[in-house]
C-alpha cells in the first residue's frame, strides 16, 4: 500500500496550461475521486499519476518516493479505463492473468492470483468465457480484475463506469465501494458524474479549469462549498443560484428575491451593505411550500417521483425556474400560485465573484 502526494503540479501543452499548480496528499488506503466538468484537468493529473503524460512542473511522490522520471511500469500502480480493452480472442481467466504472464510469473502463481481475483469480483463462474459472451459490467468486473491479479500499491480508475447504462453504473458503484473495503489499497478514481463522487470517496477533489477549488468529504463540500462552482457543481439536483439584493432595515437584514424576501441567516448579514449584489444559493430541499416568511411563485412543471415531487416553479419578479424538492406525491398542480418558504439553514451566499460569503 502506499500514498501519493503531489506538490505543486504543473502540465502545459504549449502555452496552455492544463494543470496548474496541484498540490494534494492521498493517504494510504483512502479512496480520493477527481470530479469536474470535461476539460478541467482531472484525466490528464491522473494520467500523471499513472506515468502516461509527462509532468511539466512540481513533483510526484507515491509510497514516499519522487516518481517524476520512473517509467509507467515501475510505479506499482495499475489503471483501469472507460473501455474495457479486452482481447476479444482470450478467455476470462487469460486477460486477467495476462500482464502477469508477460512479466514472466509462473504458471501457478498467475493462476492463484487470477482465482483470487475472480472470487473478489464474483467472476468464478465466468473464467472460461471469452469477453463477447459476458455483459457490459462483467467486463468491467474483469478489466477490474485484470488490474487486482498485479497486487498494486495504487489502483487508478478513469471514468470507467461512463459506458455503462444508469442500472450498471449503480450495480458498479456498489461493487467498487465492496471492493475499496476488501482490499484496503489506495484508490484515486476520476468522474464527471457527482453522483459517483458523493457516493464513493473518502475525500472529493474538484477541479475546474486546472485548479482545485476545494477538497473534502463528500458531505462538507455538499453542506459548506467554497464558491458558487463548488455549489452548482454537487448535489443532486442542482442547487437553485438566485441573484438577490440586501436590504438593511431596523428589523434586520432581508435579501430581496423577485417580489419577496428572506431573512439574512447568522453572522453574514453584519458583513453586508445596504443595496449590496449578491447570490444566495438555495438547494431544492432547502425550499418548501405553503405558508411562511418567502416569496411567491407559481408552479411549472411538477415530477411526481414516488416518495419526493420535484416542484419547478416561477418565482414572481424572477427570470428563472427554481426547482423544490417536496415529500410525497402530495404538491400544488401545475398552474397554480403557491408560497415559497426558505430554510434558513440551507441558504448559502456568494459575492459577485462567485466566492463564498
Amino acid at each position: 500500500m502506499a500514498s501519493v502526494e503531489l506538490r505543486n503540479i504543473r502540465k502545459t501543452y504549449g502555452k496552455v496550461e492544463a494543470v496548474r499548480e496541484v498540490s494534494l496528499e492521498v493517504a494510504d488506503r483512502e479512496l480520493v475521486v477527481f470530479v469536474g466538468p470535461s476539460g478541467c484537468g482531472k484525466s490528464t493529473l491522473l494520467r500523471m499519476i499513472a506515468g502516461l503524460e509527462e509532468i511539466s512542473g512540481g513533483e510526484l511522490y507515491i509510497g514516499g518516493k519522487l516518481m517524476n522520471k520512473v517509467p509507467a511500469a515501475d510505479r506499482g500502480i495499475a489503471m483501469v479505463f472507460q473501455s474495457y480493452a479486452l482481447y476479444p480472442h482470450m478467455t476470462v481467466a487469460e486477460n486477467m492473468g495476462f500482464a502477469l504472464k508477460m512479466m514472466g510469473v509462473g504458471r501457478a502463481e498467475v493462476e492463484a492470483k487470477v482465482r483470487e481475483a475472480a472470487r473478489v469480483l464474483q467472476l468464478e463462474g465466468l473464467l472460461d468465457r471469452k469477453p463477447k459472451q459476458l455483459s457490459g459490467g462483467q467486463r468491467q468486473r474483469v478489466a477490474i480484475g485484470r488490474a487486482i491479479t498485479r497486487s498494486p500499491s495504487v489502483f487508478l480508475f478513469d471514468e470507467p463506469l461512463s459506458n455503462l447504462d444508469a442500472d450498471l453504473r449503480a450495480q458498479m458503484r456498489i461493487e467498487i465501494a465492496r471492493l475499496h473495503d476488501e482490499l484496503k489499497t489506495t484508490m484515486i478514481y476520476v468522474t464527471h458524474d457527482q453522483v459517483e463522487a458523493m457516493t464513493l470517496a473518502d475525500r472529493i477533489v474538484v477541479l475546474n479549469d486546472g485548479v482545485v477549488e476545494q477538497h473534502g468529504k463528500p458531505l462538507e463540500l455538499y453542506q459548506s462549498p467554497a464558491n458558487r462552482f463548488v455549489a452548482g457543481f454537487l448535489g443532486q439536483p442542482k442547487i437553485n443560484i438566485i441573484p438577490a439584493t440586501v436590504i438593511r432595515g431596523p428589523a434586520g437584514s432581508t435579501l430581496s428575491l423577485g417580489k419577496g424576501s428572506v431573512v439574512i441567516p447568522g453572522p453574514a448579514a453584519a458583513n453586508l451593505a445596504d443595496g449590496e449584489r449578491v447570490e444566495v444559493g438555495l438547494r431544492p430541499d432547502a425550499l418548501s411550500v405553503g405558508t411562511g416568511p418567502g416569496f411567491e411563485a407559481k408552479v411549472v412543471v411538477a415530477e411526481r417521483l414516488g416518495s419526493t415531487t420535484l416542484l419547478h416553479v416561477q418565482a414572481k419578479g424572477l427570470d428563472q425556474l427554481l426547482t423544490i424538492e417536496t415529500k410525497g406525491a402530495e404538491a400544488p398542480e401545475v398552474g397554480n400560485d403557491t408560497l415559497v418558504s426558505v430554510d434558513p439553514a440551507g441558504m448559502h451566499l456568494f459575492a459577485a465573484d462567485g466566492g463564498r460569503i
